[in-house]
């Protein structure tokens, strides 16, 4: 069995959407499957509008995980430390509850 490649310790470092700490093959296929291809186009996504974006081609909302995985990758490629998904989950929540209230 292969191991995975390192994951980037910087923005600068990651050449391909694999390469984003939390980011693996299945979310950078959604990722591509809602057109943001590369780490640069995850630097300037909406980490909220990609999420909803899912709901198109799979048809149903993903876990809202998923939304804390598009912020961590967002906030690094921004310049943020690498941080697992977990730690964006109290923002996603914010995030969410502020929409929901609209």
């Amino acid at each position: 069995m292969s191991k995975a490649p390192p994951k980037a310790q910087v923005a600068a470092e990651a050449q391909r959407l694999t390469d984003i700490p939390n980011i693996g093959v299945s979310l950078a296929a959604d990722l591509r499957g809602i057109g943001i291809d590369t780490p640069q186009q995850v630097r300037d996504m909406d980490p909220r509008a990609a999420y909803e974006r899912l709901r198109g081609p799979m048809g149903r909302r993903h876990d809202p995980c998923v939304l804390d995985v598009f912020l961590a990758a967002h906030d690094f490629m921004n310049g943020g430390p690498r941080q697992p998904w977990w730690h964006f989950t109290a923002q996603r929540k914010a995030l969410m509850a502020q929409f929901s209230s609209i």
